[in-house]
């Protein structure tokens, strides 16, 4: 059967993606050129976005945020989405306008972390960052990092009030309330799930595609379940999603959180990675031992 999908502005399959480091510690910007071209080249990635939190954004000073996003623009000709998120709305702001400065196809914001900020204060700040540029924005709601769940009432008032707000990153884990937003938000709305485990099940409701971790390295196993999903083969969805539950299970834990375990499979690949920036280490010992068991299972070598 033919493939038939929704409107997916960004394409379908995003890998959020780590931000490479030098042994020092320094940005490594031709590791992440090469990386960037990896991933949607032979990595079956439609997209990118550069300097979210796997691309370790809370490290990262501004100026090399908008360095990393800069050289990844250059490097590839898919969509890049920069992540210019903050809990500071005048920080976040000029990453807006310093991203859209350097090529980004879109911007990704996520709530105010840490401050912990009312529906109100939300609302503001979205608001306040989309009119900063014309380019489209992905709302990322991510509550059991940021503290705060973006209310579904509070997504559907930027969404119909904001034109250039077209889009939710989904990392809260209630396909029933994302069900229950897309039938109350405006036509051509867009759900990507930020949760590699949730992503067809995400579908199912209503999501266009997927903004992954693990898609560092099951980019094109994601596509093929979503090939499938959208043209009816719901069986062989769920048959290729099981096999991928493994490298979900690797992508983050409480030993080693996102993006450790995609540095460690980076490296694995022969692939930029670099160590993570403290506070995110150290690297436990079996990391690298457990992605290679990761790709076996997946008969990859």
């Amino acid at each position: 059967m033919n493939s038939v999908s929704p409107r997916a502005t960004f394409g379908r399959v995003l890998t959020a993606m780590i931000t490479p480091f030098n042994s020092d510690g320094s940005l490594d910007l031709d590791g992440a050129q090469t990386l960037a071209k990896y991933l949607t080249n032979e990595g079956g990635n439609d997209g990118l976005v550069i300097a979210g939190t796997t691309g370790e954004s809370p490290t990262l000073s501004q100026d090399e945020q908008i360095a990393v996003i800069e050289a990844v623009v250059e490097a590839v000709d898919k969509p890049v989405v920069a992540g210019a998120g903050s809990n500071d709305t005048a920080v976040a702001i000029k990453n807006a306008e310093r991203s859209a400065e350097v090529g980004a196809a879109g911007l990704l914001h996520v709530a105010g972390y840490y401050n912990r900020p009312s529906q109100a204060g939300l609302y503001e700040n979205f608001r306040v960052c989309a009119e900063a540029t014309d380019l489209p924005v992905v709302l990322y709601d991510i509550p059991g990092r940021t503290g705060r769940k973006i209310a579904t009432r509070t997504m559907l008032d930027l969404l119909t009030n904001v034109p250039n707000i077209i889009a939710v990153k989904d990392a809260a884990a209630n396909p029933a309330e994302t069900a229950n937003l897309l039938s109350l938000a405006p036509e051509g709305t867009e759900v990507y799930s930020g949760d590699d485990g949730l992503t067809l099940p995400l579908l199912a409701v209503g999501a266009v595609g997927a903004i992954g971790v693990a898609t560092h390295w099951i980019g094109n196993e994601t596509r093929d379940m979503m090939n499938a999903f959208f043209s009816g083969d719901v069986a062989r969805a769920t048959a290729i999603n099981r096999r991928l539950i493994p490298s979900y299970q690797f992508e983050t834990g409480d030993e080693a959180p996102n993006p450790v375990p995609s540095k460690a499979m980076m490296r694995v690949l022969g692939l930029p990675a670099g160590p993570c920036r403290l506070p995110m280490g150290p690297e436990p010992d079996w990391l690298e031992a457990e992605a290679k068991s990761v790709l076996a299972g997946l008969g990859r070598s």
